[in-house]
């Protein structure tokens, strides 16, 4: 991690909260996107222990989402954080939270994936959603390279991966509509991978809005509700 972006302070004890804060807000990023494979993984495969296991280990994500934010709201108050370090402080507390709404939509697959397991497994083994999940696990990827390294630019790259995300995610939704349509029969299995393809394309905008928290740390700038091409032009 790059540390020579985080300002610097009469007292060493303050850069050093914010580093430590800095990463723990990634490792709770790598327990999640961990959790993503094992929940793609386990529907795939079929494999309820491994779904059982992201479950299981969803607490996990959510001790730290409460133990960050008791540090963050620490910090503002002994230190009274201005400017660059305020919105450390700020994109902190907003992007656990979109972490944890991941953490989330992880579980809701893996709760799929032990519904699907006791199922006829189509011929194509849930090749769409496993795609469209790597898809995302490269958004979250790349949104939490872009906070580590502070880089709005790197940012707004990795946003703009949402709208093949979206692509995809309404293209499964077609094809299992039609799915249903041509046969009945496959009601509940089509609608167990409609309700896994929708948790996917949450965790894409959840990584989108964390590539909007990185760009407001590092610019200053409220990038919500703009245009893709508003937030590249204020990125640079």
């Amino acid at each position: 991690m790059e540390t020579g972006n985080l300002s610097h302070h009469i007292s060493r004890q303050f850069n050093e909260e914010l580093e430590a804060i800095r990463n723990k807000v990634l490792t709770m990023g790598g327990l999640v996107e961990e959790q993503i494979e094992h929940a793609i993984a386990a529907l795939v495969s079929g494999d309820v222990e491994q779904a059982e296991g992201v479950i299981s280990r969803d607490h996990q994500v959510n001790a730290y989402e409460v133990a960050i934010d008791e540090e963050s709201i620490h910090i503002l108050a002994r230190r009274q954080p201005a400017a660059g370090d305020l919105r450390l402080i700020v994109a902190v507390i907003k992007t656990i939270t979109d972490l944890e709404r991941i953490g989330d939509q992880a579980e809701k697959i893996a709760r799929m994936a032990i519904h699907l397991a006791d199922m006829e497994r189509p011929k194509n083994q849930y090749s769409e959603l496993q795609h469209l999940g790597n898809q995302v696990r490269k958004m979250l990827r790349g949104a939490l390279d872009a906070f580590a390294r502070m880089d709005a630019e790197a940012a707004v790259d990795v946003a703009k991966e949402d709208l093949k995300v979206d692509a995809e995610y309404d293209g499964i939704m077609r094809q299992m509509i039609t799915f249903m349509m041509e046969d009945p029969r496959n009601v509940r299995r089509t609608l167990d991978t409609m309700w896994s393809a929708r948790a996917l394309e949450r965790i894409g905008d959840h990584s989108r809005n964390i590539c909007e928290y990185v760009i407001y740390l590092v610019k200053g700038k409220d990038v919500r509700h703009i245009s893709l091409e508003e937030m590249s032009q204020l990125s640079r």
